[in-house]
């Protein structure tokens, strides 16, 4: 999967990353490849609190219908 990243220099001379298409995935550097290194551990960080909650509402859905048959 390719994901767009957008790296910027901020006001204070830090490197801000943003992945437009993960809501709320951010991080930052000193460096631009220190923002590239936090970014990508940001976005597998992203990914998995997002996977735990699919697996999670699957779970509470599934309980939900055995509590109603």
């Amino acid at each position: 999967m390719k994901l767009k990243i957008i790296i910027e220099k901020d006001d204070s001379g830090y490197f801000t990353a943003e992945v437009p298409a993960l809501p709320g995935c951010f991080s930052q550097g000193e460096t631009i490849d220190e923002a590239k290194k936090n970014i990508r551990e940001a976005i597998s960080g992203w990914m998995e609190v997002m996977n735990n909650k699919v697996l999670s509402r699957e779970k509470n859905i599934l309980e939900t219908y055995e509590d109603l048959v």
